[in-house]
């Protein structure tokens, strides 16, 4: 009984070190869940504007020509998969490798430690990813795409819905699928061809930006909640063993009693 007693109370003091770590990773999402926020509510303000532009571009018949519009069926895909630095984010992370399972023929382009660890590639940070090395990603897709080395890309990455809801998705980039409305107020110099044909950086790398600024925000979101989950159960946890420490104690000690009267009965 006693030995019952010792092994309750490690896992009383295990669970309580499991607690502190939970409340502690809680309390660092909850702080980051604003900024995330900003981050992600600019960037769609930007790739709306980008996405305004480009339907503008692609009404025209002239940007037919483009090879960013270029769409012969073929079926080599390259996808940028975005997922988190950091585990213990609910299924934030599983998500988005699964979806990424759903395409095994692709090439994939992984930005986070754990889409990186997942594919072996280099690690890079999703929190920390720059608009610079967005655009020179974007660059290099872009040249990679006229050249005809894949056929269409995609961005996997994580679509924030609320504080309690995120969903694993795929934005399409390549190619630039025509507009049926245009805004017949804008008037593009030199001329709309040339105009798509600079700007499809600047798009890939808006876009890019945005998923990444979406991702985090769920990411942050998903992680909190996960650590609020884990608490609960940790204090429910804590509360079963401790009820059943103090059974085993009690039980130790009427034993205890019981022996003490039975001796001193002989």
């Amino acid at each position: 009984m006693a030995g019952n007693t010792k092994e309750l109370r490690v896992r009383i003091k295990s669970v309580t070190s499991t607690l502190q770590l939970t409340k502690a990773m809680g309390l660092v999402a909850s702080s980051k869940i604003r900024r995330a926020n900003e981050g992600m509510f600019r960037a769609r303000e930007y790739k709306k504007s980008l996405q305004k532009a480009i339907s503008s571009l692609t009404a025209s018949s002239e940007c037919l020509k483009s090879p960013f519009m270029r769409w012969d069926g073929g079926q080599k895909t390259r996808l940028i998969v975005i997922a988190g630095d950091r585990g213990l984010a609910g299924g934030y992370n599983n998500n988005v490798l699964k979806l990424a399972a759903e395409y095994p023929d692709a090439e994939i382009i992984p930005i986070g430690k754990r889409a990186c660890e997942r594919f072996g590639k280099e690690l890079n940070s999703s929190e920390k990813y720059s608009f610079q090395e967005a655009y020179t990603l974007a660059e290099a897709l872009c040249e990679d795409f006229k050249d005809e080395k894949f056929d269409r890309l995609g961005i996997l990455y994580t679509k924030y819905i609320s504080v309690m809801a995120n969903e694993a998705e795929i934005s399409w980039i390549l190619p630039l699928s025509r507009s049926e409305s245009s805004d017949s107020s804008v008037v593009f110099e030199p001329d709309d061809l040339t105009v798509l044909n600079q700007v499809a950086k600047e798009y890939v790398a808006g876009m890019l930006i945005a998923c990444l600024r979406e991702s985090f925000a769920s990411e942050v979101a998903a992680r909190r909640m996960a650590m609020d989950s884990a608490g609960k159960n940790a204090k429910q946890m804590i509360e079963d063993l401790k009820l059943e420490y103090n059974r085993a104690r009690q039980g130790a000690i009427t034993q205890e009693i019981t022996e003490i009267v039975a001796g001193s009965g002989n």
